[in-house]
C-alpha cells in the first residue's frame, strides 16, 4: 500500500524496515542542502548530461517534472527540447503498474496529477523512452537508487529491459545525497549513470546502450 506525502510523491506505508528508515534519513538529508548548493545546480547538471550521456537523432529521453525540494531537471529538458531531441514525461496510471510515458514539448500546457504532480495532457502521444532520467532519495556507489517506495520506476525498468530494447537508467539529482550504505533487493534495478551538479558517475556493471 502506499500514500502521498504533503510533497505529492508516493511514499510506503509499510512497516519500519530498512528501507523506511533510509527514506527517512535521506528526506532529512536532502532537505539540508543548502541554497547555494541548489543555485544553479540543474544548469551544471546540463552540461555533464551532455557530456555523458550517448544521445542521437533517435533518442526518446524521457525526464521528470521536479517537485518539491526534488533536483531541478527544467534546464536539462528544456536543454533537450531547445536541440530538437524527442522528450516524455511520466504517468502514473495505476497502482502496481509500469509508467507510461507522454510527449513533451516546450510550452505545451500541463496537468496535474491526484498527487501533485506536472505531466502531459492525456491526449498526448504516448512514446518509449529508451533513456529514462529518474529522480531518487538516496543513492550509492554501486548504482542502485532509493526510490520513495511505490515501486514505479524500479517496475518500469524492469519491462523495459526485458523486452529486449536497450534503456539506459540515469538518476539525477544531488551529489550530497550519496549513501555509502543504501539496502537494496532483488526488486532494485540499477542505474547506469549518476548525474549530479558535480559530474557524472557511470556504473560499469549495470547494462547500458554500449
Amino acid at each position: 500500500r502506499v500514500w502521498s506525502e504533503p510533497s505529492g510523491r508516493i511514499i510506503s506505508i509499510m512497516p519500519k524496515d530498512e528501507k523506511s528508515i533510509a527514506r527517512t534519513q535521506a528526506r532529512a538529508k536532502r532537505r539540508a542542502i543548502p541554497a547555494a548548493v541548489r543555485d544553479n545546480a540543474g544548469t551544471k547538471a546540463v552540461a555533464h548530461f551532455l557530456d555523458a550521456i550517448p544521445l542521437t537523432a533517435a533518442s526518446v529521453i524521457s525526464a521528470f517534472w521536479p517537485l518539491g525540494d526534488e533536483f531541478d531537471s527544467r534546464p536539462l529538458l528544456y536543454a533537450l527540447a531547445d536541440a530538437g531531441h524527442q522528450v516524455a514525461l511520466p504517468v502514473v496510471v495505476g497502482a502496481r503498474q509500469p509508467l507510461c510515458f507522454r510527449r513533451w514539448h516546450l510550452g505545451d500546457e500541463m496537468a496535474t496529477s491526484s498527487f501533485g504532480v506536472s505531466e502531459p495532457l492525456a491526449g498526448a502521444e504516448e512514446a518509449r523512452p529508451n533513456i529514462v532520467i529518474t529522480p531518487f532519495l538516496a543513492y550509492n556507489g554501486q548504482g542502485f537508487r532509493l526510490g520513495y517506495g511505490g515501486g514505479y520506476y524500479d517496475r518500469t525498468l524492469r519491462d523495459l529491459r526485458q523486452s529486449g530494447a536497450g534503456v539506459l537508467a540515469v538518476g539525477l539529482g544531488f551529489a550530497a545525497q550519496a549513501m555509502a550504505t543504501l539496502p537494496h533487493d532483488s526488486y532494485d534495478e540499477p542505474l547506469d549513470w549518476l548525474i549530479s551538479e558535480a559530474g557524472a558517475q557511470r556504473f560499469v556493471h549495470a547494462p547500458g546502450l554500449d
